[in-house]
């Protein structure tokens, strides 16, 4: 596949190789070189630094590279391409070699089908099978490709509808129902599964072969707060302008239909924030909530006794007994029977649970092993909370992380690397392990929660 459209300087070898010439590719390599694979990088490579980093990934793991083909676009919009022959001494280096490239975009330029294989059994996958990035994936089945649904990390591919492969027809392995055309629908589907949801049978896509991945790429303008918020974390970014910017991207997403995410954290309550947040949900700027049993709790805490973790957020006097409250809370929602049914009995009057309640936005209220309590509405099984998490994650089109490690990067870890996500925390960490994990697209902002969630309200309520 080539790029379309645009003027574009090109640099190429003679045509591409027959498929004789490109059965003998492995023996034509550079001295000390036994084994050769060429790959293919489509799209802007160069200014985001694509091309640069397969350079460096083949160099780094013992390997080198010729260039074959490169076409450079000329103008903004223009597209790049290159096809590079990836050389290494031996087939093992050059399938770990291909493989880190295959997670940075690069693609063998020679598809072929995927492989399948069934799983033996529940939770377990074949050997070598193929484990997903968070990128926009397509697999090859019987000559086309599809795409990958609910892509997100560390997942398998799981194919149904796809004809028998030559092996099994060979081996006389019965076909699986799950493999004939289903009613209504044409051709296969491939989808992702956590590991604990494989079944025995399922047709699980192995290896390398057959796998097409496409990072996105960031804004070349670097306009707007998903423009000029790029690479790395500063405490510096942080100003009240990055602020609105992220608040004409949450408008942006309403405008479109889209849904927006807000995963946050206990510090949130404790800074005073409550109230701004409150209002953007009950104003419909905040589609879905995300947190952990003490967010809910302080929360319902400020609303009952007027403090968060027993401090007042206005005065930040410790009333007597206050270390108490967020206990006496839990009891007296445990009382009513939940959140819902404590709003709905007039227990409970104002906050961002209350607001979730009265307007009808979901919430995920993930529990944790050091929860005190918990509230009704608290998931305690983790993998059930998992797949409550991963839902609201699939949904959403813009997140807002707002000062939480932990559930920014289990959030983090559903979401496609096309979703925008804004990761918010006075700690510089917590937005480097969501990077880390694997959250490429986040763009992260060190400042206090208790000043960015009110000037963000500011934006977009009063103006």
């Amino acid at each position: 596949m080539r790029p379309a459209g645009g003027r574009r300087g090109r640099w190429s070898r003679p045509a591409s190789a027959s498929p004789i010439q490109n059965d003998l590719l492995a023996a034509a390599v550079a001295p000390g070189m036994t084994a050769a694979r060429e790959v293919e990088l489509e799209g802007h490579i160069i200014d985001s630094g694509m091309m640069g980093a397969a350079f460096g990934i083949i160099m780094d793991m013992g390997g080198s590279f010729d260039v074959e083909e490169f076409e450079i676009g000329r103008h903004e919009t223009a597209e790049s391409y290159a096809r590079l022959l990836v050389e290494a001494p031996d087939e093992e280096t050059l399938q770990s070699i291909v493989h880190e490239l295959h997670q940075n975009g690069a693609n063998p330029s020679d598809p072929k089908d995927a492989r399948l294989q069934r799983a033996p059994k529940d939770k377990v996958v074949p050997y070598g099978f193929y484990s997903t990035t968070n990128h926009p994936t397509e697999v090859r089945i019987d000559g086309e490709w599809i795409e990958v649904e609910n892509v997100e990390m560390d997942c398998a591919v799981i194919v149904e509808g796809a004809a028998r492969s030559a092996a099994e027809q060979s081996s006389g392995e019965q076909s699986d129902p799950r493999d004939e055309d289903r009613d209504g629908e044409d051709g296969p589907r491939a989808y992702t599964k956590v590991l604990s949801a494989v079944e025995e049978g399922d047709a699980v896509v192995t290896g390398e072969t057959g796998i097409r991945v496409s990072p996105p790429e960031r804004p070349r303008d670097r306009e707007g707060a998903f423009g000029f918020m790029q690479g790395g974390v500063s405490s510096e970014r942080p100003s009240e302008s990055t602020i609105r910017q992220v608040g004409d991207a949450v408008e942006e997403t309403k405008r479109e239909g889209g849904d927006v995410l807000a995963v946050c954290g206990p510090a949130l309550i404790h800074s005073g924030a409550r109230e701004d947040l409150a209002r953007l949900v009950r104003e419909g700027f905040i589609d879905m909530l995300s947190i952990g049993n003490g967010f809910a709790v302080h929360d319902l805490e400020r609303d009952l006794y007027g403090t968060s973790l027993g401090m007042d957020t206005e005065s930040l006097d410790h009333p007597r007994k206050g270390h108490k409250h967020h206990i006496y809370t839990i009891s007296e929602v445990i009382r009513e029977g939940g959140i819902e049914e404590a709003v709905e009995s007039g227990t409970v009057e104002s906050g961002v649970m209350y607001e979730c309640v009265t307007n009808d936005v979901p919430f995920v209220i993930a529990g944790s092993i050091r929860d005190d309590g918990p509230l009704p509405d608290t998931i305690t099984d983790s993998m059930e909370a998992q797949n409550a998490i991963r839902e609201q994650a699939h949904e959403a089109d813009l997140v807002l992380m707002l000062s939480t490690l932990l559930h920014s990067v289990a959030v983090g870890n559903c979401l496609p690397s096309t979703t925008r996500t804004v990761c918010v925390d006075i700690n510089p960490a917590t937005v480097t392990q969501l990077l880390d994990r694997g959250s490429d697209q986040a763009v992260g902002m060190v400042t206090d929660i208790g000043t960015f969630v009110p000037i963000l309200a500011e934006h977009l309520l009063d103006e």
